[in-house]
């Protein structure tokens, strides 16, 4: 049996929340350079130079990336043979993040209530979390900082098994169109298929904790995130919505069964700022 402290988490995740919001990923710089070079819009590459350069200063200066810190969404992986000592992992991770936004200067995004609107200091808490168990004794901590623009623009449909992959793809480029520029692109579309309703959504967001260019395991899914990637592309959308090649730098796909009657889908979009940070202990 594995004994973590609990006050060990909080400091633990205060950093981590922190550090997603000033240190974007190389994974999504290097997918930043990438797009430099095969863009054929001028303002497209600029924009692009320019979140390269935005990236860099949040890094150097510890400052956020984006006056929108979001929304903290934990996938946490606890196994069964590691205890946490002296509180709950939930607890744990809601004080870290409130440590963490508090000590960071950054933007306490959480309303209360949301038909109130009531806003009081909790520091960017409550997090979405989400545990799942696993054999062993480890605690892998992921956390995401989602923003609330491209968090607006995502969806999700229950279709039916008779509109196939075709009406899976078409309601797929159909969210991302009716976003344009309002999920500030380039885009990092999450995709869940199958499960039920709250199962698609989930799946969504876990593939956007993946890294940047790491395909499905599953050749026919990896098949198909390749395919709606050029698709997505070819709308002319582009970096900001202003025109170009780079709508999106990624698509991931997570799947599961679901209901013979049903074919859920959603939608999850991130903007460019994919700000994904991971823990071990």
């Amino acid at each position: 049996m594995k004994v973590i402290a609990y006050d060990h988490i909080v400091e633990q995740v205060a950093k981590l929340c922190q550090e997603a919001n000033f240190a974007l990923g190389e994974d999504v710089i290097s997918a930043f350079r990438q797009a430099v070079e095969t863009e054929r819009s001028p303002i497209g590459k600029d924009i692009l130079l320019d979140l390269i350069e935005n990236a860099n200063i949040a890094t150097e200066n510890r400052v956020p990336m984006c006056q929108d810190t979001g929304v903290s969404v934990f996938i946490v992986e606890l196994g069964q043979d590691c205890l946490i000592k002296g509180g709950t992992i939930t607890s744990a991770i809601n004080e870290g993040v409130m440590k963490g936004y508090k000590d960071g200067y950054l933007r306490h995004s959480i309303v209360n209530n949301p038909l109130t609107r009531d806003k009081s200091a909790t520091y960017n808490s409550p997090a979405i979390i989400h545990i799942e168990m696993k054999a062993g004794d480890q605690l892998v901590i992921h956390m995401s900082a989602k923003g609330g623009g491209s968090e607006n623009m995502s969806a999700l449909k229950m279709l039916t098994p008779a509109d196939g992959i075709e009406g899976v793809k078409e309601f797929i480029l159909t969210t991302v169109e009716n976003a344009g520029p309002n999920a500030c692109p380039p885009l990092v579309v999450g995709i869940g298929i199958g499960g039920n309703f709250e199962r698609c959504a989930y799946l969504a967001k876990k593939s956007l904790f993946r890294p940047i260019g790491q395909h499905h395991q599953s050749p026919i899914v990896a098949q198909l995130e390749k395919d709606l990637m050029k698709n997505i592309n070819e709308m002319g959308i582009g970096p900001q919505g202003l025109g170009g090649d780079t709508t999106a730098i990624d698509v991931k796909i997570e799947l599961e069964p679901c209901h013979i009657a049903a074919l859920p889908v959603a939608v999850n979009l991130n903007c460019h700022a994919s700000r994904h940070k991971e823990l071990r202990m």
